[in-house]
């Protein structure tokens, strides 16, 4: 009964205001986090329904035997998304989106804290593709908890990381560029 009041009110509320409930006003910034977020959500279950085809995982103390488990899911991820390129993440609205509240956590108040975050890790240069394996000996630099707090949250084993002036999801399961958003801190 309560659902029903519920709905009864806000359909009052509705016509009270002379809108229909196809007439509501939608944030247009939350529809395309919520996009984003799906898109991140569909990468996630890709990667689950891949992992299920994959021989168990065993803990094990040797360095050699993880390797070859994450190399094996790797390149069994690499092989669903063969077809896969920039943007299928960060479509153009969402790259839009993301650089806006970047540039919002950097406002005068943050940047200092956050640029000074980002000189005092070790910067990473590098040339990287969607499904390229992230590089073994290259460090990974850190997102600063300012920047992080403003950025729409993820899966714990996807992780947005700094490379140059790019921002990229890494699986850090898979050991994996998911996507890149170029020029993001340009």
């Amino acid at each position: 009964m309560t659902i029903q009041l519920g709905n009864l009110a806000a359909a009052l509320l509705l016509l009270t205001a002379g809108l229909r409930a196809g007439d509501v006003p939608v944030n247009a910034d939350s529809v395309i986090i919520a996009d984003f977020q799906k898109r991140v959500a569909d990468y996630a279950q890709l990667r689950k329904g891949v992992e299920a085809n994959l021989p168990p995982l065993k803990s094990s103390p040797s360095p050699a035997r993880l390797s070859r488990q994450e190399n094996t899911l790797t390149r069994a991820m690499r092989e669903a998304r063969k077809n896969s390129k920039q943007g299928d993440i960060f479509s153009p609205r969402i790259a839009m989106e993301l650089r806006r509240l970047i540039s919002i956590a950097m406002q005068p108040s943050d940047a200092a804290h956050i640029r000074q975050s980002l000189r005092h890790a070790e910067p990473v240069r590098l040339r990287l593709r969607i499904n390229d394996p992230y590089p073994e000996r290259v460090p990974l630099q850190s997102t600063p908890p300012s920047l992080l707090a403003n950025l729409p949250r993820l899966p714990p084993e996807i992780e947005y990381r700094i490379i140059g002036e790019d921002l990229i999801l890494l699986d850090t399961k898979a050991n994996l560029v998911v996507d890149i958003l170029n020029g993001a801190f340009a």
